[in-house]
């Protein structure tokens, strides 16, 4: 019987493109790669460079106008033996922590109100993101005006509800409390809408089957809505730490450090070393490495947590 010879299959050779459509591919590459480097660009003169500018700067002494002089750590030394420097780290860790507090767990509250509200949610929105859209200095003189210990708004609340006056900005007691209040209050409203969206991706049937098995309001949050945003939740951490420990506009507008250094952050140090103490940039861009390597270990851990969560 004979046997039949099955041949394999010659693999077929591609087939080549008309001469048109390369030019066309090749166009479109090219306008993407266009972007790309424009792209690039930007991030290379407003990112890139300005950091590795701070690192030679941390490294020198020079007012920028003359030839600067290599001085090795001298900067660092300078820095670390300030008084100031250890009171400037204890109150941007103080402030990151109430700002933790306010910042981080109040915007998610008022996000999970607002997605079980029914009517007049845009306009909520609206009220909650405006003080986004303010600039910054606005926001800080408005406050300003809040604290004012004579006519300020928040003395004649105290005083209409039978307290006495508080000096909201001349103690020491009350002044960063005061300026984690404005960061709040300035921030809020990004993050609200950050965690809107978030929680209007969870399923209707996850709360529908807790709430089948008697969870609670809280049981829910706490089991539903919780693992649900997790990751959103360690993305805002980190982001919210990353701010609060660069926070400047506030001990500087409405404080100036005072009173009695209870105020001073890192952010505000380097610039009293860059532009009140007589121009000592090194100095000031040492105090920037530092902050930055302390930011680039929370980055880390943050990643390395989002990383674990995402297996």
């Amino acid at each position: 019987m004979e046997t039949l010879t099955i041949e394999p299959k010659r693999p077929s050779k591609p087939r080549r493109r008309p001469a048109a459509q390369r030019k066309r591919t090749f166009q479109a590459n090219i306008t993407a790669y266009g972007f790309l480097c424009a792209a690039l660009f930007c991030f290379a003169m407003f990112a890139w460079w300005p950091i590795i500018r701070q690192v030679v700067l941390s490294f020198q002494e020079t007012n920028l106008v003359d030839e600067p002089t290599w001085v090795g750590l001298d900067n660092f030394r300078t820095v670390v033996d300030d008084p100031a420097f250890g009171q400037a780290w204890k109150n941007t860790v103080v402030f990151t922590l109430l700002a933790l507090v306010c910042g981080y767990v109040i915007p998610f509250a008022v996000a999970i109100v607002l997605n079980e509200l029914r009517h007049a949610r845009g306009y909520l929105r609206f009220v909650v993101y405006l003080p986004v859209m303010l600039p910054p200095i606005v926001s800080v003189l408005l406050f300003r005006w809040f604290y004012d210990p004579g006519p300020g708004l928040f003395n004649q609340i105290l005083d209409f509800a039978g307290l006495p006056a508080l000096s909201w900005l001349d103690s020491s007691s009350t002044a960063l409390i005061s300026l984690v209040i404005v960061s709040t209050w300035m921030n809020m409203g990004s993050g609200v809408l950050i965690y809107l969206a978030a929680l209007q991706n969870i399923p209707g049937d996850l709360y529908e089957a807790a709430e089948l098995d008697g969870a609670g309001i809280f049981k829910r949050i706490w089991n539903v809505t919780v693992p649900q945003t997790r990751l959103i939740l360690l993305l805002m951490l980190m982001l919210q730490i990353v701010a609060t420990m660069q926070v400047f506009i506030e001990p500087y507008m409405l404080t100036g450090g005072g009173p009695e250094n209870a105020t001073v952050t890192v952010a505000y140090l380097m610039y009293q070393y860059a532009f009140v103490y007589g121009g000592n940039y090194g100095a000031g861009s040492a105090l920037g490495l530092m902050l930055m390597l302390v930011l680039l270990a929370v980055a880390a851990v943050q990643l390395r947590l989002t990383r674990d969560e995402k297996r």
